[in-house]
């Protein structure tokens, strides 16, 4: 059964979503935006052009802790304009999303210390200004150290990466039920009900990760996630309750394996699978999932949201979704969604001490102009961008935070960017053969390697 709109006047929610904040608690105002190294934004203030800026810098820098704050401290102030709620400030969310990447991309320098330290100031802070909010997290491919490595379950020890679950689980005690705290420890991974009627699975993604050297001894189902996934959506498809899925990496840009058998669970749970929501690629966009046998039908999309970091020359931003609220009957579907943005040459030139003014870059129904936000509507957006030549710009605008590349993106960086919509699962060239313009695939993932920054 396709999701139907809400009857008018049935209750929505919003939910705020963050992902890839990416503190680095040793970027300096004013110093150096260009540099040799991976990070920059670090070390000494210097005179002249090139400095960084008090709130975060175009360039290879993540953010300082005072940015990250600044976003939480002016939710309350922030007014919706969502299509069914013009009056609900965004104190009223009904739930926070945190899809992970805490600490810096100084990869290089960072220890078991440093990670956790990340985890616990960032959290606090959450703490702090979401009030009684409950957060949802999920772990991002950053957390862990060296970045990338998270061992399987079966690793013991030294080597497993306890630490970091153990300290997940401590910090997230009063957002999570115990038996999510449980599931959390063995393998970061877990399920909690959202509202009645809602139930949330968040993916510990880096067992799908092409970057986790661990998954050479088994890359198909290395945790028994997927296995386990099985299991809470059939409970699940049972007891009549929808589900929404939170992960950090994107399902397209997992191993093959798990990626498709990943793809086919959504397919048997499409009735079940509300929304899915991700982050990593700090880009605004999604991935379309198509019934098994044609390849034709959309049965859901994932949800890619852009990061809070400036990482690579981008603006900080959040996301805010609204989804059919707590009624009988309710799909749980995503209905719209915003995305707020800090223009960072305007915050960067404004007197000392003037407050940030975060402002709404657009409502997707809006700006897009889909009848209801459900796959189908995204289906056939992504046929309307191939000729729209307007519509495929302002797509690309929003795809960079406001802030897109000098280059333009041509015929090839067009054909691949659309591929990638359509594309659920990773390293299929079926899933783009529709499209025009036509590209080889192998020249599409080649172009797809070229901008993948995390």
């Amino acid at each position: 059964q396709p999701p139907a709109p809400p009857p008018p006047g049935a209750p929505t929610a919003r939910i705020l979503f963050l992902t890839d904040l990416h503190w680095d608690r040793q970027y300096v105002p004013g110093s150096a935006a260009a540099c040799p190294d991976p990070l920059c934004c670090r070390g000494a203030p210097h005179d002249g052009l090139g400095a960084a800026g008090f709130w975060g810098t175009y360039g290879k820098c993540d953010l300082p802790l005072h940015t990250i704050d600044a976003l939480l401290a002016q939710l309350p102030n922030t007014t919706s304009h969502t299509s069914n709620n013009t009056s609900n400030s965004t104190s009223d969310f009904a739930a926070a999303y945190w899809t992970g990447d805490i600490p810096a991309h100084d990869v290089w320098q960072q220890s078991r210390g440093d990670q956790l330290r990340a985890l616990r100031t960032v959290t606090a802070l959450l703490r702090a200004r979401l009030g009684g909010l409950r957060v949802f997290p999920a772990v991002g491919n950053h957390e862990a150290t060296p970045v990338n490595a998270f061992p399987p379950p079966y690793v013991r020890g030294n080597q497993s990466a306890a630490w970091l679950y153990d300290a997940m689980a401590e910090a997230w005690q009063g957002w999570l039920p115990p038996a999510a705290l449980r599931t959390l420890r063995a393998g970061g991974f877990y399920t909690a009900q959202v509202w009645p009627g809602l139930r949330l699975v968040s993916l510990n993604m880096n067992f799908c990760s092409q970057a986790n050297f661990w998954l050479l001894i088994n890359a198909t189902d290395p945790a028994g996630q997927l296995q386990w996934l099985m299991g809470v959506l059939a409970d699940a498809e049972r007891d009549g309750e929808k589900v929404h899925i939170i992960g950090h990496i994107p399902p397209a840009h997992c191993l093959r394996s798990w990626s498709w058998n990943y793809y086919r669970i959504v397919n048997r749970f499409e009735g079940t699978i509300a929304a899915q929501f991700f982050g990593h690629t700090h880009l605004d966009e999604f991935e379309l999932f198509y019934d098994e046998e044609t390849l034709s039908r959309p049965v859901s999309v994932a949800f890619v949201a852009p990061s809070v970091t400036t990482y690579i020359n981008l603006n900080p931003g959040y996301r805010v979704y609204e989804v059919a609220g707590s009624y009988p009957g309710s799909s749980h579907a995503v209905l719209d969604h915003e995305t707020f943005i800090l223009n960072l040459t305007e915050a960067n030139t404004a007197p000392p001490g003037t407050a940030p003014r975060w402002q709404r870059l657009y409502g997707a129904r809006q700006a897009y102009g889909l009848p209801t936000a459900f796959p189908a509507d995204w289906d056939q957006l992504v046929r309307r961008l191939q000729d729209d030549e307007q519509l495929f710009q302002r797509f690309w605008f929003h795809l960079h935070k406001g802030h897109p590349p000098r280059e333009p993106c041509g015929g090839p960086c067009k054909a691949a960017l659309l591929c990638a919509l359509r594309s659920g699962r990773a390293a299929d060239p079926a899933l783009c053969r529709p499209l025009r313009p036509a590209l080889p695939f192998p020249r599409v993932q080649e172009l797809w390697r070229q901008r993948r920054l995390c």
